[in-house]
């Protein structure tokens, strides 16, 4: 119940509710307008060049709807043209007479009067002096802009329909000084009329929409400023659809493209024959009768908001391709319309009212199809299950399928199994029905000590001591699947040509520990011609051979270490429950089977194993169930890589393992964070449901062979 209790809130539906609403005395048109992070204190950027703060809520002398502090943004007589959101809060703005500034605006906490005031304010990252964009001062129609602490890049269209490259080099940091260096370039791009243009924050591409044709630009200084075209929208009907709207999803690697089919469609570069292309990869249905106007992308997720016309609000995500929210805040098209930092709330300015929502939206990456189907995400070739929770930079986008996980934990339980199952049930049946009372006395305790000894041990002499050997002796562990068996074959033989007084004078104790030195021998034999096997059949390498000649990828901590490591864990368990279920067979069972002629391998495979059948039963999935849930075998001895591969030189990660390295670095409350314990739950549904078969069947069996 609380697995389930932490998991429900990943899985709950968007919620967007009014939270503030009141009128201001705005007497020019609103460009654009903005929150603080804290939701306290509101903005608004008019045509008439003011910038203006409004607090949100009631507090100290300010009561919610007073205008806080107004400012003038340009000078006298100019008017606002443009206002470009680039990102980060920063806002450039284009006024009539063709000059720019970049322009933030800034919050900080005072507590000067004894209680907590937040200060609005403006800073100018570039100074605040007009910046040169063009040679010619020629008024801009559209301007799109990016920059990083070493330089900025202005792409704008002038009004002589000249498409202009403006690079600002700092002289040291922008975030120390707003000293620079211009240059200046003009870019051949034959259009009448630009409708969008947007940079990438890491500088690398322009894209410039005309019309139905968007201009894909590289911003490297190397390279020639060329415009590679993306292809229109493929349509199933024969007309065309119009494109309407453009907008950069957060990180810069995907464009989204609004129609007047009420489509959206994400774009990003994937690898081809032909080199890197744009590429359709996902479609969002955001209004059934009216275009999409204006997207608004979020600042840190992979979220966007759609607008239509009449007002229409649509949320979606985009690696999940969940639609998650419908709904109308106002009735036509918002003046001004912005995501809040933390994109827990919006706020919109319509109808000379300034409103703000709060959105209840903490987990839209996590979907069942996310969870569970392969998912495209941005630079990778095609979908695929992927699992890596975190990275070292902030545009990384989580991945979270947990099929790999899932994938990794069968994996590891299964040749755990192959290893385990027939070395305890063979040593069970042999220590129960073969093996003389004194000697079993001694064996059986021996073998379920080896249950207390810590796992830890295991994995880490996995890690460190027997992963090495196997791959310096790989032909060896094969030599060992022959020569064992062959040792023991012999030895039997052997022992059974021996003349009969020889035999009487060897204690019956001693026939089992007559094989320890035909095996010991046997793996020294292994061992001494593994090299020259490795020498004269795989040119001295084999792991180079398995890699090179076969095509199949070597992990030195690969899934044969974990079967034979998780196996020794498995063993006394299985051993332990199978031996017990084989030595309470009654022995007038036995008796009578032998009584009526039947040799003792008969009795043993047409009496005893179906009697006790059950209990072996139960010991297998007894088993089963420890090696799905192990733990630190499979975190010391795999690489711990979340893959799907079957090859037994390949490693994996399981549920368990995933829970144990990335709990304590998660943040509690996040989706990684809920997902973790949606990997305990899985892991706990899959013991359940192999414990919950294991008894099923061992019902069945022994209702069948009770009359026995």
């Amino acid at each position: 119940m609380y697995l389930l209790y932490v998991i429900k809130p990943i899985f709950e539906s968007v919620k967007v509710t009014p939270d503030t609403q009141f009128a201001i005395a705005e007497s020019e048109q609103v460009l654009a307008t903005g929150v603080d992070e804290l939701k306290e204190v509101a903005y608004t950027i008019t045509a008439q060049g003011m910038i203006n703060f409004y607090q949100l809520v009631d507090g100290g002398r300010y009561q919610a709807g007073d205008k806080i502090l107004s400012q003038q943004l340009v000078a006298d007589g100019e008017k606002l043209t443009q206002v470009v959101d680039v990102g980060q809060e920063q806002k450039l703005l284009l006024d009539s007479g063709g000059h720019i500034q970049l322009v933030v605006p800034s919050f900080s906490a005072s507590f000067d009067t004894g209680e907590r005031l937040i200060k609005p304010s403006v800073h100018y990252p570039l100074g605040r002096a007009y910046l040169p964009i063009d040679e010619s001062n020629m008024p801009l129609s559209k301007l799109g802009f990016a920059m990083d602490d070493e330089k900025a890049i202005f792409v704008g269209f002038s009004h002589d329909q000249r498409l202009i490259k403006t690079t600002l080099f700092a002289e040291d940091d922008f975030s120390y000084d707003s000293a620079y260096q211009v240059q200046y370039q003009v870019v051949d791009y034959a259009v009448n009329a630009v409708d969008d243009i947007l940079l990438t924050p890491d500088l690398a591409m322009a894209f410039i929409r005309h019309s139905d044709q968007v201009a894909v630009f590289s911003l490297d200084e190397d390279a020639e400023l060329k415009a590679t075209i993306i292809p229109q929208l493929e349509q199933n009907s024969s007309s065309q659809s119009r494109l309407t709207s453009m907008a950069l999803l957060s990180g810069g690697s995907s464009l989204l493209l609004g129609d007047d089919r009420g489509n959206v469609s994400q774009w990003f570069e994937v690898a081809t024959d032909k080199g890197r292309a744009f590429k359709e990869i996902r479609r969002f249905k955001a209004s059934d009768h009216e275009p999409v106007v204006a997207i608004y992308t979020e600042q840190y997720r992979k979220s966007f908001y759609t607008q239509t016309p009449s007002g229409e609000i649509g949320l979606f995500y985009t690696t999940s391709a969940a639609d998650l929210w419908r709904g109308t805040l106002h009735q036509g098209k918002a003046q001004a319309f912005a995501i809040a930092p933390r994109s827990d709330a919006l706020i919109l300015y319509s109808e000379k009212k300034l409103a703000t929502f709060t959105v209840d939206n903490e987990h839209p990456e996590v979907t069942w199809q996310a969870l569970w189907q392969e998912v495209w995400y941005e630079g990778y070739p095609e979908p695929d299950f992927i699992w890596q929770s975190t990275s070292g930079t902030d545009d990384f986008e989580a991945k979270f399928s947990l099929v790999p996980i899932s994938f990794g934990t069968i994996k590891a339980a299964m040749y755990a199994m192959m290893f385990a199952v027939p070395i305890a049930l063979t040593a069970a049946i042999y220590t129960a029905y073969f093996m003389t009372p004194g000697l079993r006395r001694k064996v059986k305790p021996t073998i379920e000590l080896m249950e207390a000894l810590p796992t830890v041990i295991l994995g880490f002499l996995a890690g460190l001591w027997l992963a090495p050997i196997i791959e310096v002796y790989l032909p060896a562990i094969v030599l060992l699947l022959v020569f064992i068996p062959l040792s023991v074959f012999t030895t039997a033989l052997a022992w059974h040509k021996l003349p009969r007084n020889y035999k009487a004078r060897i204690p019956e104790t001693w026939a089992p520990i007559i094989l320890i030195p035909a095996i010991a021998i046997a793996a020294y034999a292994a061992f001494t011609l593994s090299p020259v096997l490795e020498l004269h059949l795989f040119a001295g390498d084999v792991r180079q051979f398995i890699t090179n000649d076969l095509g199949i990828d070597f992990d030195q901590r690969n899934a044969l270490v974990v079967g034979i490591a998780m196996g020794f864990a498995v063993i006394p368990t299985i051993f332990s429950m199978a031996e017990d279920a084989i030595f309470s067979v009654p022995k007038h069972l036995t008796s009578g089977s032998l009584a009526l002629g039947a040799t003792q391998w008969q009795t043993l495979v047409k009496v005893v194993l179906l009697t006790a059948s059950p209990g072996i039963f139960s010991a297998v999935m007894m088993g089963l169930g420890r090696a799905v849930g192990e733990t630190m075998i499979v975190l010391m001895a795999t690489g711990n890589t979340p893959i799907l591969d079957w090859s037994i030189f390949q490693g994996m990660r399981t549920l368990a393992a995933n829970i144990a390295v990335e709990m304590p670095e998660s943040e509690v409350g996040s989706s990684h964070y809920r997902i973790l314990f949606l990997a305990a739950f899985v892991l706990f549904v899959f013991t359940f449901v192999f414990n919950t078969l294991a008894e099923f069947v061992r019902q069945r069996l022994r209702e069948k062979y009770s009359s026995l």
